[in-house]
């Protein structure tokens, strides 16, 4: 389909910049050109953007959507307590099910507020799969694996076969990777065999790292290491490595992130939430690490908007540092949309408005009262303005969301469906 997104703010997170009053033209399913549409190119469809701030479908790099199933049911604890006494409790009821309905939730909550693509670590992997080819995203997905849990190599060899077939699925919008849950609830000996798999199916490995200060010294304690270090020793930093959180580093740690095959996943929200700690964006960044944004799963963060992420990025690195310059508005939105593509191996593909770029675009409203005026759009999209504003999302060229609505998902049956589902989960 040939689309026109006409007379936008378009951020192409380029050498280009910002232009204003420009044309986007999509052709199948790609980036065509960005400035002024070619006279003689015809579109089947116009989106108007007058008005609107055209960016690069926003990306996040950690979640576990199907946790929408538990939003809001074990608030205002630490991150051991909530796991062991509530969530894994509630997980263990867990049927396919309950995690195709809680994606495709967590799939409209992220495309109505501008999400297009999402890293996903998960159980029930093919439902998840089978919610993201529905809904019209695009996702890099893997299997939750618990090494010291009775089945870890019954896990193992089903995440090396889901990661095998579904690769390349959904018309190419679907990758995948080999997931462990994190150095504390997988052992060395099983990370060096996810590390072999991941190498000999060629795919990368998602992770949590570094997440509290408890697992810090309980690494150093058990392995006289930290956990990056442990990560080396293993052999999974010199793989396509996605590493969640990394709130906790130590000044060697830097240098052993600081690869093009690893990318760093910052969940602002999860991480306060829980008490976690504030993950050293600035630091990483002055290190040359490659940040994304993600929000974790719905259980800790609540919502999965990534506006909310990119704001709160900015705001607690210059409240932490001191320097209201440590990560600007338009850096912030770099780290949703071109830091994200890099996290996850992806640059090249998406996170920029460019010709050969997948067309995953949106359009934001920059008309509302709490917008007005715009002096600076950066700003105004990073400070002020929430998923709410998202207008049109496209992805892989196809729209998915027009004028705010989800077109994909019949979303009323969805809410229903998770309601039920849920209660069932909870219940005493």
């Amino acid at each position: 389909m040939r689309i026109l997104v006409r007379g936008g703010t378009v951020f192409t997170m380029t050498d280009r910049g910002i232009l204003t009053e420009a044309d986007v033209t999509v052709e199948g399913g790609m980036v065509r050109a960005v400035g002024k549409a070619p006279r003689d190119w015809q579109p089947d469809l116009v989106v108007e953007a007058a008005g609107c701030a055209v960016l690069p479908g926003l990306i996040n790099t950690h979640t576990h959507a199907a946790m929408t199933l538990l939003r809001g049911y074990a608030d205002d604890q630490p991150l051991m307590p909530w796991l062991e006494e509530k969530i894994w409790p509630a997980e263990a009821r867990l049927d396919g099910e309950d995690v195709y309905w809680g994606t495709l939730l967590a799939a409209v909550e992220m495309l109505s507020s501008g999400t297009t693509t999402f890293a996903d670590m998960y159980f029930f992997m093919e439902e998840v799969g089978r919610a993201v080819s529905e809904t019209g995203m695009r996702a890099v997905l893997c299997r939750g694996l618990i090494g010291t849990a009775p089945h870890a190599q019954e896990a193992l060899a089903e995440g090396v076969d889901f990661a095998r077939r579904w690769q390349g699925a959904a018309g190419g919008r679907i990758r995948t990777m080999l997931g462990p849950h994190a150095p504390y609830t997988c052992p060395p000996e099983y990370l060096r065999q996810v590390a072999q798999a991941a190498r000999s199916e060629g795919v990368g490995v998602h992770i949590h790292l570094a997440e509290t200060r408890g697992e810090l010294e309980e690494c150093r304690r058990l392995h006289g290491v930290t956990p990056v270090a442990l990560l080396d020793q293993v052999g999974l930093l010199e793989l396509p490595l996605l590493a969640a959180h990394c709130v906790h580093l130590e000044s060697d740690d830097y240098r052993l992130l600081n690869r093009t095959n690893v990318g760093v996943a910052h969940n602002p929200v999860s991480n306060l939430k829980l008490g976690s700690g504030v993950a050293p964006l600035e630091t990483l960044l002055k290190q040359e690490v490659r940040v994304g944004l993600g929000t974790d799963g719905a259980a800790s963060t609540n919502s999965l908007d990534l506006f909310q992420e990119l704001r709160l990025a900015a705001l607690l690195a210059k409240g932490m540092t001191g320097e209201p310059t440590a990560v600007t508005a338009l850096q912030a939105l770099e780290l949703a949309t071109t830091g994200g593509a890099r996290a996850l191996g992806l640059e090249g593909v998406i996170g920029r408005i460019s010709p050969g770029y997948a067309a995953d675009l949106i359009t934001v409203d920059l008309t509302a009262p709490h917008l007005v005026p715009v002096h600076d759009p950066a700003s105004a999209l990073a400070y002020a303005a929430t998923g709410r504003d998202v207008r049109t999302v496209l992805v892989d060229g196809r729209v998915v969301v027009d004028r705010g609505v989800v077109r994909t998902v019949d979303v009323q049956r969805v809410c229903r469906e998770v309601k039920q589902r849920a209660a069932r989960l909870v219940a005493p």
